[in-house]
């Protein structure tokens, strides 16, 4: 017998998972957060949840709030249970169910007036964002593009805004206007310096209609940076089912995600913070040797493994590590050519941190899907693998395995597998992925020649010979064959 999710449930459900030891009723919010998808409700929900349990900051509840379609599924289903959601954390031998309650209720999703006028209250103090890599509204190096439709429409219009940015704005805007204190804008998205594209994002927009409220905004509004860290797959029947199975809960939205989480911030809040250092958040003068490691030796290993795993017909992430020629692969880039590039980090030793990845990596629990790891190459890669080889080719060091890493990305667009079964779309800009991978098959440069995503990198000569040397190894003798020789080091 199962027991749907609901504040009247929890004494039931505590029987097969913990359930919030403290008082709902007593949360007020002071955080207001864009995109309550799984990561959110996985990393920054679990912390504050841990917190409250301690009897800690219960007027930092979080208060959600949304612009996409999704965004309203989300609501409805959240909604239905009370604004709880079980989060079922794995390791390779053991899954334990937990239900949080820090979340307090969900804004009308995209109701412009309601979510500007709770930007405008003073008990929000912190507005924190994860809308993914890829809606910065920047371009390949990372700056703002003022010339962006969506940009220009809430330019023109900035009383009646469709962003979460020119949402955030109006918000700055109407307690600017009010003499009310700004609130601290924090992203939880993994972006290089992730508070300080927030930052360009939402200054650059408010100069096109307001400079001088942009001016305000960089000097009186904090934008740390942070860099977070949890693998959370996407939600589908399988784990709704599992859930039912094994916890007897019934949960529309649960969050399946690994054991292993962390939250790096820099101490940087203009209307205070909840005491999060008190459950493992660790506060920083500065994230940038964290977040370096983080999305060089994580990110970058993710898209390592994701492209020759999708071009061999893998499933889940964690078969790829089980497919030796991968592992290998995977190994040998990572300690030959990326953690090289990663400046010491305090307190770590990155060949530690990287034997921590790959057993995250080969977790079977999390049954993280290589097509989501495949996912938005051409806003991942600019971050996640570009910067590496930039750093590479400065040091006049050897790229072979970061060639070949992207040369898989590039057959990956081609749309086929090695065996020939059709890739389905799997990237914002496919249509041109694809059309420029197929025209690289016989002029492999031409890849190299989106600086959307190479920037200078693409035009090295280093780096264009062993980018097409390597992707005409693929289309001549296949992925394993390849990743064969590289590992042997003869490619």
């Amino acid at each position: 017998m199962t027991t749907q999710l609901s504040a009247g449930a929890l004494p039931a459900i505590a029987a097969t998972a913990s359930v919030p030891g403290y008082d709902r009723a007593g949360l007020t919010a002071g955080i207001l957060h864009f995109g309550v998808g799984n990561f959110h409700r996985a990393h920054q929900a679990v912390y504050l949840d841990t917190l409250f349990d301690r009897g800690r900051d219960h007027d930092w509840a979080i208060l959600g709030a949304g612009v996409m379609p999704s965004d309203a599924r989300m609501r409805d289903a959240l909604e239905a249970q009370d604004w709880l959601t079980t989060v079922v954390e794995q390791s390779a031998g053991e899954s334990r169910a937990r239900v949080t309650g820090a979340m307090v209720g969900m804004l009308p999703v995209g109701d412009a007036d309601a979510i500007i006028g709770r930007l405008a209250d003073p008990a929000i103090r912190i507005v924190s964002l994860t809308v993914t890599e890829g809606g910065y509204f920047i371009d390949a190096a990372g700056r703002f593009d003022p010339e962006h439709p969506a940009i220009r429409a809430d330019a023109a219009a900035p009383d009646r805004p469709a962003t979460i940015f020119g949402l955030i704005l109006a918000g700055l805007a109407r307690r600017r206007a009010a003499g009310v204190a700004p609130f601290t804008v924090m992203s939880c998205d993994n972006i290089p310096h992730n508070g300080v594209v927030t930052r360009n994002t939402v200054t650059g927009l408010a100069r096109l209609s307001d400079p001088g409220l942009a001016d305000w905004i960089a000097t009186a509004v904090a934008f740390p940076n942070g860099m977070v860290d949890r693998i959370t797959p996407a939600t589908g029947p399988h784990e709704r089912e599992t859930l039912a199975r094994d916890f007897a809960i019934r949960d529309a939205a649960p969050v399946f995600c690994e054991d292993y989480t962390q939250w790096v911030l820099e101490d940087r809040f203009v209307a205070g913070r909840p005491r999060l250092e008190e459950v493992g958040v660790q506060f920083v003068p500065d994230v940038t040797p964290f977040e370096t490691m983080k999305i060089r030796i994580l990110n970058g290993g993710h898209a390592l493994i994701a492209y020759p795993a999708g071009l061999l017909g893998v499933e889940f992430a964690h078969e790829a590590m089980e497919t030796p020629l991968i592992r290998r692969f995977l190994e040998r880039v990572e300690r030959q050519e990326i953690i090289p590039t990663v400046p010491p980090v305090p307190d770590t030793d990155l060949g530690a941190y990287f034997d921590v990845i790959q057993r995250r990596f080969a977790n079977p629990k999390i049954k993280d899907t290589i097509r989501r790891l495949c996912l938005d190459g051409s806003n991942r890669q600019p971050k996640f693998i570009v910067p590496t080889l930039a750093a590479r080719l400065t040091a006049g060091a050897s790229i072979d395995g970061l060639a070949l890493g992207s040369a898989l990305w590039c057959r990956y667009c081609f749309g086929e597998t090695d065996n020939g079964r059709p890739i389905a779309p799997n990237d914002p800009n496919w249509d041109r992925l694809t059309a420029t991978a197929r025209q690289a098959r016989a002029e492999p440069g031409v890849w190299l020649d989106m600086t959307e995503v190479y920037g200078e990198v693409g035009r090295a000569e280093p780096f264009r010979d062993r980018f097409a040397h390597a992707l005409r190894a693929l289309w001549t003798d296949g992925t394993a064959a390849v990743l064969a020789r590289y590992t042997d080091g003869a490619l």
